[in-house]
């Protein structure tokens, strides 16, 4: 754990320093991604960036800006089990953040993957607390190394988009400790995290912006955080409450509850300005510790193209893809090859992260179909067939948009913003810097069709448009508002289309016209975003299933994109969107060679999975996600992924099922400590594939673990397991080794039958040997104990009290049991190696 944040002389003079209005005014946003700046002290403002794809910088999606760097997402960082590489990629994202004059990194996302239909899961590491402490606090350390400060977020159990700004996650006591809070937990007290974000939702009834006993109790008491906490984006606060909550700051400004109107209750006696002081002082601390003090705060962010950080893109999105299944057809033989078929939704388009707040605009994006055509060469004839068209309206067209802002919602004002942008959407939370809060906005590019035919063109906006194809309108949302609905985050309309007939090779210029009155700016969001694609043609799939049946191998690229899984909703189905499954079937029907690559961010549903060769799990993979696979697909690069969450058979096995997303203001938790894989195997139920899962294109041999006989618990000993580890094959791999806890045959609380407690990945060459070292404490045996305090004032209560009630009082805290546990070593969740006993003795 990083050292406690202690306020250097310099803070506190210059917290003595500030007025009462300075001080205020620093515990709220200045704008939306700045802090204030008190010049008179010689304090700059602070930027902030999201996020966990990659840095874009004080900007928001939609508003221009510069390109990043985009890193895999968060499950696909998750399945990589590389700590080393996590630290990496964190150390990219320090970079990225500082070149784009930003100080604050909104990162990592570390919620559990609590359902399979979570609409936030792709931005998340695993179902398994430790796994994705383990991973946050990598990446933690590699961010603040470059004078960055972290936000682990979100506290706690956002584990849902439905209505997530209002829902009571009701969770208790064990669960939360040994499942929700641990990931933040890991990030903080072995990653150092500076900063923490809070969940927008209530967590048992408490708003966590209020909830002292969290912020106060458990973070700051507890686990000793001495950094500063923040709100996400117009998260609930109150000015009374959160500050002594423990509360740093509101974002976005201007303030709420936070800035003026904290001052003004401290005037008026309803808050203490002892905690102000100490508000500021955390703030202040923190900006110390990274170097932002010394910034001017007027420096220009930039972006950089650097061959290192793409190769370390595509080092993360190879060592995230997972190999599901192989009959032998992978690595293909690329010498062998004469004509590769490369079908499916996806082939032909880069779906390499999820909706909202993480989007970032990249450098470099190859689809799978160009990725897999420029690494075959020319010598290998590469076809391409969609066979079906997974989008429910249309993807936004990407092209050089020109953009002008005027002053004032009817049109015709002073214009006062230009910019270009790189596709057909705006938005803003907020009006765009520079632009008064009324305003008008108008758009316009050139789209050339490459083929003659229907073309279906979609609007959405928040606030109102007009759309013109070619001259003619073909969507006027301002003359008649268009029906709410879950774009932009669920602030926006619904997506609205219209069919028009173009002409292969003849350009039409596009224009949108935007205001921003009316209805519009719902929530402080102001968007509108413009779709196109060309439909398919009535016999798409037989053209697909001729192509695979005239080809040497089969590639087929189906998943979902940033329309069935993005921030602000949850998705309906765990099923793959549209006629895949069909289009799965056909094309392995008439080519036994056919490899399934799916393109998601979290599990689908895979009731075909018997039909193909073999399958890639590939996630959003990042800007590298194309040419990581061409590299898998031809043995050039080994898919070193092991699945961070379980792929069940059925939706309806999972352990949320009957209680996710929740209903009538509460998600209720029904299921415990039992979570993922933890539910699977207490239950008996079958999965698709098991928690931990991943094939190599070599072999490895897991010898017997050394373990002392013995563990005595709570002397603050560590026991060392030692595991003996060869790859046997004829090529280089990686292998994780992965340790399971499974506790006494009687214990006082209902437990898992196994839990992840250490893991660690080898990559070795062929015939080559290393030895594992796996390390556990005391908590690896420990469970939650929530005391006796509330039975005792129950007990106390009744009019004839059982025996043993006058017992002693037992305060909550981790608690061990004696007994004799097993250690599981092996592959994953359903493949151990070897059990090895030990018995454990509490001190």
């Amino acid at each position: 754990m990083a050292d406690a944040l202690r306020p250097s002389a310099r803070v506190t003079e210059m917290v003595a320093a500030m007025t009462l209005d300075e001080k205020a005014g620093l515990t709220a946003g200045v704008d939306f991604w700045s802090t204030l700046p008190v010049e008179r002290v010689g304090l700059p403002r602070v930027r902030l960036t999201d996020g966990p794809n990659g840095a874009r910088g004080p900007v928001t999606r939609g508003e221009g800006g510069l390109r990043a760097v985009c890193v895999p997402c968060g499950t696909a960082l998750g399945a990589s089990w590389d700590v080393d590489l996590l630290e990496r990629v964190g150390v990219l994202l320090g970079t990225e953040a500082r070149r784009k004059a930003c100080r604050v990194l909104l990162a990592p996302t570390v919620n559990i993957h609590r359902s399979p239909l979570a609409g936030r899961n792709f931005e998340c590491y695993s179902e398994d607390p430790l796994l994705s402490g383990r991973a946050a606090a990598a990446l933690v350390r590699g961010v603040q190394a470059q004078d960055v400060a972290t936000t682990v977020k979100h506290l706690v159990a956002n584990d849902a988009e439905h209505e997530r700004t209002s829902m009571s996650s009701d969770v208790d006591e064990r669960t939360l400790r040994e499942i929700y809070l641990l990931p933040f937990e890991l990030a903080i007290r072995e990653g150092g995290s500076l900063g923490v974000m809070t969940s927008y939702n209530r967590l048992n009834g408490i708003w966590c912006t209020e909830d002292e006993a969290l912020l106060g109790g458990i973070l700051r008491d507890e686990w000793g955080f001495s950094g500063f906490v923040v709100t996400d984006w117009y998260g609930v606060t109150t000015t009374e409450v959160s500050p002594a909550a423990g509360v740093d700051l509101e974002m976005p400004g201007p303030g709420r509850a936070f800035g003026a109107p904290l001052a003004d209750a401290v005037r008026a006696g309803t808050v203490a300005e002892a905690d102000l002081d100490a508000q500021v002082t955390r703030l202040l601390s923190v900006f110390e510790r990274v170097g932002a003090l010394d910034d001017t705060g007027t420096e220009e962010p930039t972006s950089a193209d650097e061959p290192a950080d793409r190769e370390l893109a595509l080092e993360a999105a190879v060592s995230g893809t997972v190999l599901l299944t192989n009959d032998g057809t992978l690595p293909l033989d690329r010498s062998a090859l004469r004509r590769v078929a490369v079908i499916g939704p996806n082939a032909a388009k880069a779906v390499i992260m999820g909706g909202g707040s993480s989007h970032v605009e990249p450098f470099h994006v190859a689809t799978p179909l160009e990725a897999i055509g420029d690494h075959l060469g020319p010598d290998v004839e590469v076809v391409h067939e969609p066979g079906v068209d997974i989008t429910r309206a249309a993807p936004t067209l990407k092209a050089e948009v020109a953009v002008t802002y005027h002053a004032g919602s009817e049109p015709g004002g002073e214009q006062v913003r230009a910019e270009t942008l790189t596709a057909t959407q705006l938005l803003s939370f907020g009006p765009p810097q520079g632009v008064p809060a009324e305003f008008t906005a108008r758009a316009t590019c050139t789209f050339t069709p490459e083929r003659t035919g229907p073309h279906l063109f979609t609007l959405a906006q928040a606030g109102r448009a007009r759309l013109a194809v070619g001259g003619r309108v073909l969507i006027d949302g301002m003359a008649t508002p268009l029906p709410r609905g879950r774009t932009f985050m669920g602030y926006g309309s619904k997506e609205v289309t219209e069919t028009i007939d173009l002409v292969a090779g003849d350009p039409v210029e596009i224009a949108i016209d935007y205001t921003s009155g009316g209805d519009g700016g719902s929530g402080g969001v102001y968007g509108v975003k413009v779709g196109l694609r060309a439909l398919l043609p009535p016999d798409a799939v037989e053209r697909a299933v001729a192509a695979a049946a005239e080809a040497d191998v089969a590639v087929v690229v189906v998943g979902t994109d940033d329309e069935w899984e993005s921030e602000g909703f949850d998705r309906r189905s765990m099923d793959l969107p549209g006629e895949q499954d069909g289009l799965i079937r056909a094309v392995a029907a008439a080519n036994p060679r056919t490899v399934v690559v799916v393109n998601a961010g979290a599990p689908v549903t895979m009731d075909w999975i018997d039909d193909p060769a073999a399958v890639v799990q590939a996630w959003f993979g990042g800007q590298a996600m194309g040419p990581a696979l061409a590299r898998i697909l031809t043995g050039d690069a080994e898919p070193g992924g092991r699945l961070p969450t379980t792929v069940p058979e059925r939706l309806e096995h999972n352990p949320s099922w009957g209680t996710f997303p929740g209903d009538h203001d509460h998600h209720r938790y029904g299921e415990g400590v039992f979570v993922g894989y933890r539910w699977y195997q207490s239950r008996h139920l079958p999965v698709r594939f098991p928690f931990g899962h991943g094939l190599s294109y070599t072999t490895f041999d897991v010898g017997t673990p050394t373990v002392p006989a013995s563990f005595t618990a709570g002397t603050g000993d560590e026991l060392v397991v030692e595991v003996p580890v060869t790859n046997t094959g004829s090529r280089s791999g990686s292998e994780v080794v992965q340790l399971y806890v499974a506790p006494p045959s009687r214990t006082e609380v209902p437990r898992p039958p196994q839990e992840l407690k250490a893991f660690a990945k080898v990559h070795l060459t062929a015939g080559e040997s290393t030895v594992v070292r796996l390390t556990l404490d005391d908590r690896a045996f420990a469970w939650w104990d929530v005391g006796t305090e509330g039975h005792a004032a129950v007990v106390e209560r009744l009019p004839l009290k059982p025996p043993g009630a006058a017992a002693a009082v037992r305060s909550p805290g981790w608690r061990v049991e004696a007994g004799t546990y097993a250690l599981r070593v092996g592959r994953s969740s359903a493949d151990i190696a070897h059990v090895v006993p030990v018995e454990v003795v509490p001190a």
